[in-house]
């Protein structure tokens, strides 16, 4: 495993992106929904969330509209 923290003779490296580093806050994921599907009718809540989780399991912090024709399908969505 590496180390944490790398220490030189001029300057110590923190490497912020490990989550269990002590005393670190806990990592929030910044997605595009997450506080904005109070307001929303029920169905545009569940499409919010459908594509927060997408993005979410896929590592995505934007989708494509591909992406998002997809998520809408899953949903059962069809034109």
């Amino acid at each position: 495993m590496m180390s944490q923290v790398l220490e030189t003779a001029d300057c110590t490296f923190v490497d912020r992106r490990n989550q269990s580093m002590p005393g670190s806050p806990p990592a929030r994921e910044r997605r595009q929904f997450a506080n904005s599907v109070e307001g929303l009718s029920p169905d545009a809540a569940e499409l919010a969330q459908a594509i927060d989780g997408y993005k979410v399991r896929h590592r995505r912090r934007f989708v494509t509209y591909e992406e998002m024709l997809g998520v809408i399908e899953s949903l059962g969505y069809h034109k």
